[in-house]
């Protein structure tokens, strides 16, 4: 799996960077880093820090975060739990403690959680005085392999998924993987998707690991989350690093997006988990590639397999499909009116296209959702 047995071991630290030039910034990855005072000492300077987490996270860790980061100030702020929640009027209240505290702009704000957490507390920090030091801390393995690297911050809309937000990258991320042992199986699976998306734009072999290895995947070890943790960063951050605003090769990274994020929207966020949503976008994006003539049968069967296998949706039922259409057309990859697709090729090749036919779109549509 490409992993020394070291890298296993407590106090083991793996680094990457995302190469960003004055805006790059580390990737710590390891077990037991949220508690390491050294590791907080070495990598961020404020000393005033507000830390956002939810009512599920934040009874299970904050507490060895903040032994962690020691003798600075912080002021905590705790929010609802669920993608439900990721709202403008939920950055408000970041925004108003912010405020309250008088923090300065030599402040950071800490994530500490998934991708509501770090998507919310980060366009707050964009937002604060035109931008302060951002910290992703994630706690999720969909964080964790996606969401906590790249910047993308923002809240949801009733008329669609991250609508309201901005680029603003984080100085840091500490990934701590032991977090990942109270994450409910729910969760796990949903954060599989992205990995299985990684594989589908860009690493074939990663995909066959991940057919040969899922069941331990499922299970919980270690040492293979370990390895599509370190993997799925390094793909995002090669790409982000070569795309930092989406003008091209990034937006391949959001394979099974547009579908997913229509069945989120339509059930106003509360019927499925993104990682959910994202699994039967795979599948769906497979079959449309399929109907435009890209990507052979067989190859959208594997896709099909592997999300299935993962526990995760292959079609979304509550959704007709003439909703789901009306939620994509207002996705962010709509150019000139015309919604761009991110299809296969093959397992391993992605291609951004606005150049189908409509009808493949419709029948998979009309196989896929309703």
């Amino acid at each position: 799996m490409g992993l020394a047995p070291s890298r296993c071991r407590a106090s083991y630290v793996d680094t990457l960077n995302v190469e960003l030039g004055i805006r790059s910034y580390p990737i710590l990855i390891g077990a037991g880093l949220l508690g390491r005072p050294d590791l907080w000492r070495q990598h961020l300077q404020a000393q005033d820090l507000l830390i956002v987490s939810n009512t599920v996270v934040a009874p299970l860790y904050l507490p060895a975060l903040a032994a962690g980061l020691a003798a600075r100030r912080t002021v905590e702020v705790i929010l609802p739990d669920g993608e439900a929640h990721k709202t403008l009027a939920n950055a408000a209240r970041v925004l108003d403690v912010l405020v309250a505290n008088r923090f300065g702009r030599d402040c950071a704000v800490l994530a500490l959680g998934g991708g509501v957490v770090g998507d919310l507390a980060g366009f707050a920090a964009a937002c604060y005085q035109r931008g302060v030091a951002f910290v992703q801390v994630p706690t999720t393995l969909l964080a964790q392999v996606d969401s906590a690297v790249g910047g993308k911050t923002g809240v949801n809309h009733p008329g669609g998924k991250n609508l309201i937000g901005a680029f603003h990258q984080p100085v840091l991320v500490v990934t701590d993987s032991g977090t990942l042992a109270t994450l409910p199986p729910r969760e796990l699976r949903a954060g599989l998707a992205e990995v299985i998306k990684y594989g589908l734009i860009c690493d074939a072999a990663l995909f066959d690991w991940l057919e040969a290895h899922l069941d331990e995947l499922l299970a919980g070890d270690p040492t293979g989350l370990a390895y599509v943790i370190r993997r799925s960063c390094e793909i995002k951050a090669a790409v982000v690093g070569r795309d930092e605003r989406e003008q091209g090769e990034r937006a391949l990274l959001n394979l099974g997006h547009t579908f997913g994020h229509a069945a989120e929207s339509a059930t106003s966020y509360k019927e499925w988990l993104h990682g959910e949503a994202v699994g039967a976008g795979l599948v769906m994006a497979a079959s449309a590639s399929v109907e435009c003539g890209l990507l052979a049968q067989r190859e959208a069967e594997r896709v099909h397999r592997l999300v299935e296998r993962a526990g995760l949706p292959t079609r979304i039922a509550s959704v007709p499909p003439e909703v789901a259409l009306e939620h994509m057309r207002i996705d962010k990859k709509v150019l000139g009116g015309r919604l761009r697709l991110v299809l296969l090729r093959r397992i391993g090749e992605a291609v951004l296209s606005a150049d189908y036919p409509a009808a493949a779109l419709t029948r998979t549509l009309a196989a896929h959702f309703g």
